[in-house]
């Protein structure tokens, strides 16, 4: 399994970043987890659209699926389309995405498959295992398999039992972070920080922690630190075009 890092910024993205976006591969399938904005861009440096064998959407927030509109405009406003793209998400959750163009306009690029929180799905070669993980809006965190390797995304959740339940012996735990200490109190129970994903990375007994969804402009070493005073394992940040392999 090989996870490809498209963006890794919270709310917004910095100069040469991008929100959330990931290519997660396996026996050359490529799903596509979350794209928010920029991850187009991102994504075209390393894959051409057609390459895009499916894509799951965490929730509806734009800094987690704004971009989904450019992709499925570049698949389906050309002569030569290729198949429809099929698209997992919760319930609604992509209306306001979907309705950005003309009714009907985008319909025969892709096959919404909206799913219940705590399902479990068969995306390709991936079991995927969803979890509803609190947040302001449903929130679909996800543990994907295949080859015998596990990874898990929590999409944007608060600290929760069930992240541990869902990155239970993980080989990845790719943890939202908007925080680095310590959540403002208008954002408690729906957000993390770098310590609440160090802490829960522990207790999950995951192989290694990647934090994600930084606030632009907060530090990464910091942020580190702090999983770190939590978590004993590898700990590195979701930045544009890393790359990590699960052998």
């Amino acid at each position: 399994m090989r996870l490809t890092v498209l963006g890794g910024c919270g709310v917004w993205p910095e100069a040469g970043q991008a929100c959330s976006g990931y290519v997660v591969e396996h026996d050359d399938f490529r799903l596509l987890v979350d794209v928010g904005y920029a991850t187009m861009p991102r994504l075209l440096e390393h894959l051409s659209v057609d390459q895009v064998d499916a894509v799951f959407i965490s929730h509806g927030h734009p800094d987690h699926c704004a971009d989904l509109n450019p992709l499925l405009r570049a698949r389906t406003l050309r002569d030569a389309r290729p198949p429809p793209l099929p698209v997992y998400a919760l319930p609604r959750a992509l209306d306001a995405v979907l309705a950005l163009d003309r009714p009907g306009m985008l319909d025969d690029g892709y096959v919404l498959h909206e799913f219940t929180a705590g399902s479990e799905l068969e995306i390709g070669p991936f079991r995927a295992q969803t979890r509803l993980l609190p947040h302001w809006v449903p929130n679909a965190g996800v543990r994907l398999a295949a080859g015998g390797r596990v990874l898990t995304y929590t999409g944007d959740s608060g600290p929760s039992s069930d992240v541990v339940d869902l990155a239970r012996g993980a080989d990845l735990l790719v943890a939202e972070a908007t925080y680095v200490h310590e959540v403002p109190e208008d954002s408690k129970g729906y957000q993390s920080s770098a310590l609440h994903a160090g802490r829960q990375a522990a207790a999950a007994g995951a192989g290694r922690l990647l934090l994600t969804h930084l606030r632009p402009g907060t530090d990464h070493a910091t942020a580190r630190a702090a999983a770190r005073d939590e978590y004993d394992g590898e700990v590195a940040v979701a930045t544009a075009d890393m790359i990590v392999d699960l052998p």
